[in-house]
């Protein structure tokens, strides 16, 4: 089973190809590097995820790799831990907003602690 790598500490600049060619220039076989982006900027977020083929050396690209300046920083690479499940929706998960399409949440009650009104602007005042 392939090992897989967490880098971290990179510079926003850095992109797939480059932490690609770190890899190769230390002898270090690759099978996919991805820098992880933010979903609407498209910014990298400092950090990536490196899967070694099969013959790659796990101790050894940490050993090699760890602390190799790259755009004027020192990377972090570690073993990538698994991810961890992750829960979604259901009820008592915070947030305070609840999920009601109007972005209210308050238990049926408005600002004043009355019950809310229907939805009628006269029964606001």
């Amino acid at each position: 089973m392939p090992g897989k790598l967490y880098v971290g500490n990179l510079a926003f600049s850095v992109s797939d190809e480059q932490l690609s060619d770190l890899f190769a220039a230390s002898n270090i076989p690759v099978e996919s590097v991805r820098v992880v982006r933010d979903m609407d900027t498209g910014r990298s977020r400092g950090f990536a995820f490196v899967e070694l083929t099969p013959e790659g050396d796990l101790a050894n690209a940490i050993k090699e790799l760890n602390g190799k300046v790259i755009d004027g920083r020192p990377v972090t690479v570690s073993e990538a831990r698994p991810q961890k499940k992750r829960e979604f929706g259901g009820r008592g998960s915070g947030g305070g907003f609840g999920r009601r399409p109007d972005g209210g949440g308050g238990g049926g009650r408005d600002w004043r602690g009355g019950p809310r009104s229907k939805g009628r602007k006269d029964d606001l005042y």
